[in-house]
């Protein structure tokens, strides 16, 4: 969980805390997206932290490991009653939608590592067809996991009070995101996976000509 949301009074509710990451995360893509637009090319929100978690596999995993690839990603649990399997489904069309020779890696956090283990990440990724020479699950402590998340890909991420859960599952309130980082660490782009007004099919040929356009830079 991350730290910063531990200061506020515990009478604050869970949805007003996830109101102000958003508003501030809102208001840093915008920013970033104008100057971007100005220089016709995908915005730069931001350098992306140095990092070290553990993978599906139990294997250490550092940001180092992906400096030079371009890679894409979200935030989930695999106990999540909600939108998850969606944005998991949507991940596993990105792997089969980008290039055979494509260099472009997927990256899955989890919000929940005390449950979410690499035993069980691996099951939930197996389960989902995930290519492991292309996708990645990662899992750590919740500070770890919120440094990066939240202070870095500007994924939210608020662990919900017993009293306020729907149902056992019900833990979290979290992005439903999906962002892109190139091969310099630095934050590039920032897309919907779901709601009223958004069309998947439209958003994916996005994220794949993101994808491509990162990996032809210097």
């Amino acid at each position: 969980m991350n730290p910063t949301v531990r200061r506020f009074p515990w009478t604050v509710g869970v949805g007003l805390v996830l109101v102000i990451l958003m508003v501030s995360i809102a208001f840093v893509f915008t920013k970033a997206k104008a100057e971007a637009e100005r220089r016709e090319s995908l915005p730069i929100y931001g350098p992306v932290a140095d990092f070290s978690l553990t993978n599906q596999n139990n294997a250490a995993v550092s940001l180092a490991d992906l400096r030079g690839r371009v890679w894409i990603a979200d935030i989930i649990f695999t106990r999540c009653p909600g939108p998850c399997l969606r944005m998991t489904r949507q991940m596993k069309e990105l792997q089969e939608a980008l290039p055979k020779d494509a260099r472009t890696k997927l990256i899955s956090l989890t919000t929940d590592p005390d449950y979410d283990t690499p035993a069980i990440l691996k099951t939930y990724a197996e389960r989902a067809g995930a290519d492991w020479s292309r996708w990645t699950f990662l899992t750590g402590t919740k500070i770890q996991i919120a440094d990066l998340a939240t202070g870095s890909l500007k994924l939210s991420a608020v662990e919900k009070k017993p009293g306020e859960r729907a149902s056992p599952d019900d833990l979290w309130v979290h992005s439903t995101i999906f962002v892109i980082v190139d091969k310099h660490a630095q934050l590039r782009g920032v897309f919907q996976t779901g709601g009223e007004d958004v069309d998947w099919k439209v958003e994916k040929q996005k994220i794949l000509d993101a994808a491509q356009q990162l990996e032809r830079e210097p």
